[in-house]
């Protein structure tokens, strides 16, 4: 004998965001329908069902109506059949998910982290990754993580590859291009006579510029008056 699955529910002007609250759900069946939700499915080894109508019809074949298997429960985003209102009285909002008062009491919750009141909504639920179709089995296929690519592409480095890094690189561990003796074939100290000789032709912060420095302050020093 199957258990029933608790539920809970938000909602917007055009929408229901319905989670069944059951984690680690497998072999699921969901069937939606303009009136009714049909649910079975298996959860840490126990079968669940829901069988609920709605207080009032649904867009089952909407776009937006779709469902995600997650972890931790089913969500379902569902949309409803949007009417112009005639006068002010007409519900938007529904005063509760179930036609079933009783059963809407001992199987129905109110989802507190999406619940907005009527007045103070501002926008529709975030479906971001829920693009399964209802009445399928088994949750979206999520494909892989976008913007990734591969270690060839990374952004910013113009789809240089590893190999045109190492050349760039100098070759592997030896060393930086143009800095002889820069750690060896070993990872040891560089070779300091090489780096200074490489340094002396770099302007303005090589070997030369101090000797530059040198020779105008033995200039001015030849400048100088004699002491009396």
């Amino acid at each position: 004998m199957s258990n029933t699955a608790p539920i809970k529910w938000a909602q917007r002007s055009d929408s229901l965001f319905i989670t069944i609250a059951l984690p680690d759900v497998k072999d699921e069946t969901i069937t939606l329908t303009d009136e009714e939700l049909h649910f079975k499915g298996t959860s840490e080894g126990k079968p669940y069902e829901v069988n609920i109508k709605f207080f009032k019809p649904i867009d089952s074949k909407a776009e937006g109506s779709t469902y995600k298997v997650n972890p931790r429960s089913v969500q379902m985003h569902v949309m409803k059949i949007v009417e112009e209102k005639e006068d002010e009285d007409d519900e938007v909002f529904w005063p509760r998910l179930l036609q079933d008062k009783l059963l809407e009491k001992n199987q129905v919750k109110i989802d507190w982290d999406r619940y907005v009141d009527e007045d103070e909504e501002e926008e529709g639920f975030d479906t971001t990754g829920m693009d399964g179709m209802m009445g399928g089995a088994g949750g979206p296929d999520m494909g892989g993580m976008g913007g990734m690519g591969g270690m060839g592409g990374m952004g910013g480095m113009g789809g240089m590859d590893m190999e045109a890094m190492m050349k760039m690189m100098g070759g592997g561990a030896g060393g930086m291009p143009g800095m002889p003796g820069m750690g060896g074939g070993e990872g040891g100290m560089p070779d300091m006579a090489a780096l200074q000789q490489m340094m002396g032709g770099m302007s303005p912060s090589g070997a030369d510029i101090g000797a530059d420095d040198a020779d105008s302050d033995s200039d001015d020093e030849d400048d100088l008056p004699d002491l009396e």
